[in-house]
């Protein structure tokens, strides 16, 4: 097992349960009015987002790279009795799903150990696989919370829109550019402390 594979074993295997369960609140803003297709949710972790898109009638095709995700994911969705899903494991650097998807997602698709800018080609290929009139939906963390004063893996970049879209190298006259966004919102330490953290937003629209 290689060392991001490991790093993600291990980042699930430390807990019951990491996240919350819920939908990402951006994607619930961006997506809740589109028409259901095909989806692709990207870095799907335990299963909120792709739980949701198929309760609204999306076929969606989750990934992971952490066995031990996918597994808790597909757990989930059994017990809320949510069908229409396929669970895949890709180290999105290497491997990638095939078809094309009238949504894709990816939420908070950051990692730690990224590795040969393994996140960059990995939304390139997001972009490629977007079918004409679909909808790439990124959203990622701005920065640290206010809070936190030594925050781990002090060396993660966090990437604005601007430099999203310049890493996706979309083709001229073939996407439009429908929103890139900075949200910031309350979000408290765990012990109580006041603060806030902020959001970037990506949502670009390939031409049918």
């Amino acid at each position: 097992m290689d060392s991001t594979r490991q790093f993600w074993e291990d980042f699930y295997g430390d807990k019951d349960q990491v996240w919350s369960g819920k939908a990402n609140p951006l994607l619930v803003r961006e997506v809740a009015d589109l028409a259901p297709g095909t989806a692709l949710d990207l870095g799907c972790g335990e299963g909120g987002d792709a739980i949701w898109l198929a309760q609204r009638g999306w076929r969606v095709t989750a990934v992971d790279i952490s066995d031990t995700a996918l597994k808790r994911a597909a757990a989930h969705a059994a017990e809320a009795g949510v069908e229409g899903i396929t669970w895949e494991r890709h180290d999105l650097a290497a491997s990638f799903p095939e078809g094309r998807f009238d949504l894709v997602s990816a939420q908070f698709f950051h990692s730690p150990v990224d590795e040969n800018g393994g996140r960059d080609k990995a939304l390139r290929r997001a972009a490629e696989a977007t079918a004409p009139g679909g909808t790439l939906l990124v959203a990622g963390h701005a920065g640290w919370p206010t809070w936190m004063e030594d925050p781990p893996h002090k060396d993660v970049h966090f990437p604005t829109p601007a430099e999203v879209l310049e890493a996706l190298a979309l083709g001229d006259g073939e996407w439009t550019v429908e929103l890139q966004d900075l949200i910031t919102h309350d979000h408290p330490g765990p012990e109580g402390q006041p603060g806030t953290r902020s959001d970037n937003v990506l949502r670009v629209r390939r031409s049918v």
